[in-house]
């Protein structure tokens, strides 16, 4: 499929509506979508209307189109759920979903959440373990279990911070689970 179709697609626009916000004609639009290549004031208009870099369409390589304001929204829709198990990956995994948006940032998104939900639940049901074993008088499950939301706090704001600054995820795994 043609990158432009792709991006079209993408924001859920027609042929028509396309050319209408990019001011062209319906055939135009039809035969860059056939394979017409792109350049001067069409290339422009194109890249204006669909909200992307001129580089993007020209580029021959396969370039995934990601739109960061949306990637940082769905970051941070896990902060609001933190508290509540496993909704801090469902409302992630559903706004993907419903945007559509599936790219190596979302999955790397919820691929944290998971890890990290997982690896709160362990240490969290070991503690009493861990309290019984050193004989500690306080109680640590509280404990671990109110670090263990800072951590994931601070995941959370930290990749939105560099998704802002460097279009990348501070805080990422090498694996997808997604």
């Amino acid at each position: 499929m043609p990158k432009i179709q792709e991006y079209r697609e993408k924001l859920n626009l027609t042929q028509e509506e396309l050319a209408e916000k990019s001011g062209l004609s319906v055939r135009t639009i039809q035969r860059i979508e056939a394979g017409a290549k792109l350049k001067g004031h069409t290339l422009n208009a194109l890249a204006n209307a669909l909200g992307i870099e001129k580089d993007i369409l020209v580029n021959t390589k396969s370039a995934e189109y990601t739109n960061l304001k949306l990637v940082k929204w769905i970051n941070l829709s896990s902060l609001p759920f933190i508290l509540i198990p496993f909704a801090n990956i469902l409302v992630p995994a559903i706004l993907i979903y419903k945007t559509k948006e599936y790219n190596a940032l979302t999955k790397q998104i919820v691929s944290i959440q998971i890890l990290w939900t997982i690896i709160s639940a362990i240490v969290f049901f070991l503690s009493p373990f861990i309290n019984r074993l050193f004989s500690v008088e306080i109680r640590i499950t509280l404990i671990v279990l109110v670090i263990s939301i800072l951590i994931n706090i601070l995941i959370i704001v930290l990749n939105s911070i560099e998704l802002d600054r460097n279009k990348k995820l501070l805080i990422r795994l090498n694996f997808s689970m997604v």
